[in-house]
C-alpha cells in the first residue's frame, strides 16, 4: 500500500470533517505536528474532539486551534502545565468539554484500537474519580477498571522521514505517540521534514510501515 505525497498542508488535510475525533501526536511540542494543525486551523473543520498528550502549549499548534474555537472536546492526560492557559480559559468559561485520561491509559486505548481489541481491565484509575460509575472487576485479588478503545477518525501526526511509499521514520522524542495513533484512525496524515525514494531508508529503521499510513507531506 503507497502513501499519498502530498504537495501542500492544504492537500494533507483536506476532507476532514466536522466533529471528527482527531488524535495529534505530540509530547508538549516534541513531534507535534504543528504544520497540519495550522492547516486543520486554515480548514475550518469545527466541533472536534481532539485526542492528544496534553492541551496546547503557548499560542502554536494544538492551542492555536483550541483557540480559533474549533475544538469541542479534549481527551488528554495533561490538561494543565504553564503555558496552557487557552485551554484553561476555554474550561473555566465552560466553553470545552474534557476527558482526563492517565497517559499509560491513553497510549493503551489506542493501541487496542489499532489491536481490534475491544476492550481491557487496567488497575490505573482505580479508587478515583476517574473510575466513577464504570465497571471494576477483582482479578487475582486486584481491583481493575474496565477501559475502551479510542479510534479515531483522523490522526496527525509528526515524523522525520518517510519515502515514497509512506514508510516512516522517527527522530528520538519526536517518535512519542506517533506510532500508536498510526494504527487507531482511519485516516493518518503525517508531516515529516523529507520525502525520499524507496529503497532509501533503512528498513530496520522504520517504525510505521506505510500500511498505515493515508497521506504524507514533507514541510
Amino acid at each position: 500500500m503507497t502513501a499519498r505525497i502530498c504537495a501542500s498542508v492544504e492537500e494533507a488535510v483536506a476532507g476532514i470533517e466536522d466533529g471528527s475525533t482527531v488524535l495529534v501526536g505530540g509530547f508538549g511540542m516534541a513531534g507535534m505536528p504543528v504544520h497540519l494543525i495550522e492547516g486543520l486551523v486554515d480548514q475550518g473543520a469545527k466541533d472536534l474532539t481532539v485526542v492528544s498528550n496534553n492541551a496546547g502549549n503557548g499560542e502554536t499548534g494544538l492551542a492555536a486551534l483550541l483557540a480559533a474555537g474549533r475544538v469541542a472536546k479534549m481527551v488528554c492526560s495533561f490538561p494543565r502545565q504553564a503555558d496552557s492557559w487557552v485551554f484553561d480559559d476555554l474550561y473555566r468559561a465552560g466553553r470545552i468539554e474534557l476527558e482526563l485520561v492517565p497517559q499509560g491509559n491513553l497510549a493503551e486505548r489506542m493501541r487496542a484500537a489499532g489491536a481490534g481489541i475491544g476492550a481491557f481491565f487496567c488497575p490505573t484509575a482505580v479508587g478515583t474519580p476517574l473510575a466513577e460509575g464504570r465497571e471494576i472487576r477483582q482479578i487475582d485479588g486486584r481491583a481493575y477498571v474496565l477501559e475502551y478503545p479510542i479510534k479515531g477518525d483522523v490522526a496527525l501526526i509528526g515524523a522525520h522521514r518517510s519515502d515514497r511509499m509512506g514508510n516512516l521514520v522517527y527522530r528520538k522524542t519526536g517518535r512519542n505517540f506517533g506510532p500508536v495513533m498510526a494504527t487507531a484512525a482511519t485516516t493518518v496524515v503525517a508531516q515529516v521534514s523529507s520525502v525520499v525514494e524507496i529503497g532509501q531508508l533503512d528498513p530496520e529503521a522504520v517504525v510505521t510501515p506505510s500500511i498505515y499510513v493515508d497521506r504524507v507531506v514533507a514541510v
